[in-house]
């Protein structure tokens, strides 16, 4: 691009004939020729035919008097560059890698100029510039009698193709930018958070609405504010109890009365504070346990409807010398008698079990168990509670375990197996489960009944063991689903027959597989 430039025209403009009168473009001398004629080759001279010859030392101090004069007649000429922009817009764009665009260009582009930005003629200046009479300097020049050097055409400045910049520019605009994600990133949770507190908008922590499924919450006799906001978060209603405590302590007449309440799930902090102070949602809730239940499901069922936390509950399951369990007892298991127990918003988890622990010890005096025996009539009618379909059949099922019991044959009860493995809410195992020796509920390994309860049996169940059906029965296969009916047999291979007929109605019934 500078090997397009004319040099002479931007460093020191004029006209052409003006540029020749430059020491650079004159002719060689015959000194500088190595010749010994002495001539004088100055283009503003006089004829050399109207002067006497010079001699060679004063034709040389002529000749450097013409070059200083002609130099400082050129310096005088040219404008005097102070600032950047008083350089050709070309030779500006050349040294620091810009392009340079005057006012002119950004009028016609319809950019407004910078503030302080001066304009720029595209001619040379007139008589009121550096070299006219209002500019304060000389007035004519050398041989001009003062007159303004003619007009140039402007040249419109030619962008030097710089890829360097442009590609350091877009680096560091994608740098920047991706600074910008990462900081949005950071700070925009932090923002909003300020921009919620300054607006005075709800916590995002928050529910929104009246709720949705039911849930009963208890109050517990005691319980301070705080604790019934854990109570409503523990329980699904509320996102967050520090929400719902912050609603409180701004509601310094709310009282809360001990006692049950019916709410919903998901509920507004608002929503669920109004809901509590509403009489009518007042209720009076219950834990129900049904037979056969185990002692997981019960105590989830005291944390969701007594107001307790999973830890108190665990804490009293465990503390087995709170209940005057008879030795050896190991667990809650099969101790707690099937029932519906009123919710007492004072009462503590070992206030709730102890309750439960005495209405099974009742029940087994109902039934004639003496108290050396109870461990042993809970653990078996355990097993008849979870194994037994019709009430009918619960007799004949506990004397198919005594049988198989007295003849010193394994159990096999798939219900002991699935409980060994965790599963409480079945009887089906796989072919692994019914061979793991491990497992110490495993009747189709270890013999006789199972080390601890199986389940929380009630009155039907207790009354099988201690009032058994009389029959050589060995097996038993419930044939039908649906209905509950169940075969006995006294032989192997009548069990045989009745098993294909269980399995046929399998296949008719594929939705219970």
């Amino acid at each position: 691009m500078a090997d397009d430039l004319d040099w002479n025209a931007i460093i020191a403009p004029g006209n052409d004939a003006e540029r020749r009168k430059h020491p650079s473009d004159r002719a060689a001398t015959p000194d500088e020729r190595g010749d010994a004629v002495d001539r004088n080759d100055s283009s503003t001279g006089s004829d050399s035919g109207s002067e006497p010859p010079l001699s060679r030392r004063a034709a040389r101090a002529a000749e450097a008097a013409r070059a200083r004069a002609t130099t400082q007649d050129h310096e005088s000429d040219a404008p005097v560059v102070s600032t950047p922009d008083d350089l050709h817009p070309e030779v500006h764009a050349l040294l620091t890698g810009e392009l340079h665009v005057d006012d002119d260009h950004r009028a016609a582009a319809g950019v407004p100029a910078a503030a302080g930005a001066r304009s720029v003629p595209a001619t040379d200046q007139g008589d009121d510039g550096p070299g006219g009479a209002g500019g304060g300097g000389r007035g004519g020049r050398g041989g001009r009698g003062g007159a303004s050097r003619p007009p140039r055409e402007p040249r419109e400045p030619r962008p030097k193709r710089r890829r360097g910049p442009l590609i350091a520019g877009i680096l560091i605009v994608a740098v920047v930018l991706a600074a910008g994600v990462s900081a949005y990133t950071f700070a925009a949770p932090k923002v909003q958070q300020v921009l919620a507190a300054i607006s005075g908008s709800k916590e995002p922590d928050d529910y929104t609405g009246s709720g949705t499924s039911k849930v009963t919450i208890t109050i517990k006799q005691g319980d301070i504010g705080e604790d019934v906001a854990k109570t409503l978060q523990r329980s699904g209603v509320v996102k967050s109890s520090a929400v719902f405590y912050k609603l409180l302590l701004a509601s310094p007449d709310v009282q809360f009365q001990p006692g049950s309440y019916s709410l919903k799930k998901e509920m507004s902090s608002k929503s669920a504070l109004a809901a509590l102070q509403d009489k009518d949602n007042r209720v009076q809730a219950s834990i129900v346990i049904p037979e056969g239940t185990a002692l997981k499901d019960i105590e989830a069922g005291m944390v969701s409807k007594a107001g307790l936390s999973a830890a108190q509950v665990d804490a009293a399951a465990k503390d087995l010398s709170a209940y005057g369990l008879p030795a050896g007892v190991t667990t809650l298991e099969g101790w707690l008698f099937p029932a519906t127990y009123p919710i007492n918003p004072g009462w503590t988890a070992t206030q709730y079990f102890k309750s439960m622990v005495d209405t099974m010890k009742e029940h087994l005096a109902a039934a004639g168990v003496a108290e050396a025996d109870q461990e042993h009539v809970i653990v078996f009618a355990s097993l008849v509670q979870k194994e037994a379909g019709l009430a009918a059949d619960y007799p004949k099922v506990a004397r198919v375990f005594q049988n198989r019991l007295d003849k010193g044959m394994l159990l096999q009860s798939d219900a002991t197996v699935a409980y060994g493995t965790g599963n409480t809410h079945t009887v089906t195992t796989t072919d692994a489960e019914r061979a793991d020796a491990s497992n110490k509920y495993n009747t189709y390994v270890h013999e006789g009944l199972p080390p601890a309860p199986i389940s929380n049996p009630g009155d039907i169940a207790i009354n099988a063991v201690t009032k058994m059906a009389t029959g050589n029965w060995e097996y038993f296969v419930t044939v039908n689903l649906e209905t509950g009916e169940t075969v006995f047999s006294d032989t192997y291979a009548q069990h045989q027959v009745a098993v294909k007929q269980f399995q046929a109605w399998l296949r008719a019934h594929p939705d219970y597989q």
